[in-house]
């Protein structure tokens, strides 16, 4: 049995639910997992799966490149010589598409809706309510195999990940030492709430309930969270972190504060208390799995447009006030971690 689901790392982050309810109901089968290579760390520690097969998507863009072209054919050779009996697609993308079809096995399960044309790679097309949770839409596509969807999205590190953030720590100076998690950047400006109120809420944090802030970002990203530097309590790994290490930092954290990013859905993984600032995007599809009142949008529905559009600027995010995230948070802090009530 196969997953394709190659990106984006939350995405992956979110689809291991499909891979905890194949398991269950599949103790003796092979279970693989296609996935970008840069991303292939977030899933390879987890006890259900068999083999993460990286997809080098970076290397593939080329492939019209004779000697790229060459490689995609021998890696596409090597994934039907599987022979796979069940192929699941939960991206339903035009990419995930072919990698499906290419599988040749005999029952390709994907979303009716997929785009891209992707849906004639499927012998089973699912059918998705529109307003249905990213994770929920995934898990529809155990119905045409009769298994029970499990609401298990627990994520592994890597041991060396783990001992990794460990020695950090203690080199940085704050080992057992309550910390908080940031992910202040965004790719694209719509989904990017205000630095200034970064700046006001890491004050608002460091003056009560935690010593250090741990800000974490893509490569690239360094520059948005500039105005921030300059306190010896936050320290920045923005474009310096592996998704392994990351995910160490976040599995260790008492608190994680985001956009509609990655470290959300990695916080969910590991059950730690977390907040989403939410413009464009809606969390009802797409916030962190199974906590509804982790996320906070101040736009009507339907009411801000596509994240990628050029027109939109950070008006969305704005409307969130720091006092909307402070009582957010207070509101989260009753959770208990690690035996410590937040």
């Amino acid at each position: 049995m196969l997953i394709v689901r190659p990106s984006a790392l939350g995405d992956v982050c979110r689809t291991v639910p499909v891979l905890a309810s194949l398991r269950a109901a599949l103790p003796e089968a092979v279970i693989d997992w296609v996935v970008r290579d840069r991303y292939q760390a977030a899933i390879a520690a987890h006890p259900a799966l068999d083999e993460a097969i990286p997809f080098p998507r970076d290397r593939f863009a080329r492939w019209w490149r004779p000697s790229v072209a060459r490689e995609l054919k021998r890696w596409a050779g090597a994934l039907r010589r599987r022979k796979y009996d069940v192929v699941l697609d939960c991206q339903g993308l035009g990419r995930s598409g072919l990698i499906t079809r290419a599988t040749g096995a005999p029952r390709r399960i994907g979303p009716a809706v997929a785009r891209e044309l992707a849906w004639v790679a499927y012998t089973d097309r699912c059918p998705i309510a529109p307003d249905t949770h990213t994770v929920d839409a995934m898990l529809a596509l155990l119905a045409p195999l009769d298994i029970e969807p499990r609401r298990d999205a627990r994520l592994y590190l890597v041991e060396a990940d783990e001992d990794w953030w460990t020695n950090e720590r203690r080199d940085r100076g704050f080992a057992g030492v309550r910390y908080a998690v940031l992910a202040p950047t965004a790719r694209w400006q719509s989904k990017q709430w205000p630095i200034e109120r970064w700046r006001t809420l890491a004050a608002h944090l460091l003056g009560g309930r935690f010593d250090r802030l741990v800000l974490i970002g893509a490569p690239g990203e360094s520059d948005q969270v500039r105005p921030l530097a300059g306190d010896e309590r936050i320290v920045d790994l923005v474009g310096g972190t592996t998704v392994g290490q990351s995910m160490a930092v976040i599995a260790g954290a008492t608190l994680v504060v985001a956009t509609d990013s990655a470290p959300l859905h990695i916080a969910v993984g590991f059950d730690r208390p977390c907040v989403g600032l939410y413009g464009p995007t809606d969390p009802a599809r797409v916030g962190p799995f199974d906590r509804p009142d982790a996320a906070i949008r101040r736009v009507d529905p339907g009411g801000a447009g596509r994240y990628r559009a050029r027109r939109l600027d950070d008006a969305a995010m704005r409307r969130i006030s720091v006092d909307d995230v402070i009582e957010r948070i207070e509101a989260v802090s009753g959770a208990v971690v690690d035996g410590v009530v937040l």
